[in-house]
């Protein structure tokens, strides 16, 4: 995914929160990240693995990855997540894990909610994490929303209205196209590109089997869910 980024000529690469949570190599995620990214946000499987979240609110797999996880990581990548925050505010384009509302744990998934975000938003385009969904909303100049998946290809015109995009995910994609996701915004024509990539997925499921994780985890990388 970092060889199509560079070959579309991006500035600057910025990631959404949750380096670790469901894979088997946290280590080489926070380090890529930290390496690659320009901006980094902690996600809520970051914050349940630095213990700032309660391990009991989160499903038994994903629970069971967390506590994996806990016993896994180095302290190093501790370190670099523990200085990160779910939200980044100050530039054109607003950043958020979850929403607006609520930075960590809000799944952006309807025109209501995504209604109520964008007039909780400062910025007029916001990008989104979480729900692992290549989507976007926008809400046009007479006040209606719309909303719809992005599978590859999509390109939007966003120069007008408000908007929330978000690029999907990278390791574990949830809309049925297992391929890494990820959005390019031009902020200068103001037009965004969902793209997707192939990846060693089979890689990636081996390395949660062997880790003792639950096969699940690794059987859902090949359908996309």
């Amino acid at each position: 995914m970092l060889d199509d980024i560079a070959e579309a000529g991006a500035d600057e690469t910025w990631c959404l929160g949750d380096l670790v949570g469901y894979g088997a190599q946290p280590d080489e995620c926070v380090a890529l990240a930290r390496e690659a990214c320009e901006v980094c946000l902690v996600g809520n499987h970051d914050l349940v693995v630095l213990k700032k979240l309660d391990i009991n609110t989160f499903s038994l797999n994903a629970a069971l990855a967390a506590q994996w996880t806990q016993e896994n990581i180095s302290q190093e990548a501790l370190d670099f997540m523990q200085e990160l925050e779910p939200a980044e505010g100050g530039r054109d384009v607003g950043l958020f894990h979850g929403s607006p509302r609520d930075p960590v744990w809000e799944y952006v998934l309807s025109t209501l909610q995504a209604d109520a975000c964008i007039d909780a938003m400062d910025a007029r385009v916001g990008a989104i994490g979480h729900s692992h969904v290549a989507l976007f909303f926008n809400r046009d100049d007479g006040g209606q929303v719309r909303g719809e998946q992005a599978p590859a290809g999509t390109e939007l015109d966003l120069s007008s209205g408000r908007w929330l995009v978000n690029p999907g995910g990278v390791g574990q994609p949830r809309d049925g196209d297992p391929r890494a996701a990820w959005l390019l915004l031009d902020l200068g024509s103001w037009t965004a590109q969902w793209r997707r990539v192939e990846y060693p997925i089979a890689e990636a499921a081996q390395a949660i089997e062997r880790a003792g994780l639950p096969r699940a985890l690794a059987d859902r990388l090949y359908r996309g869910e």
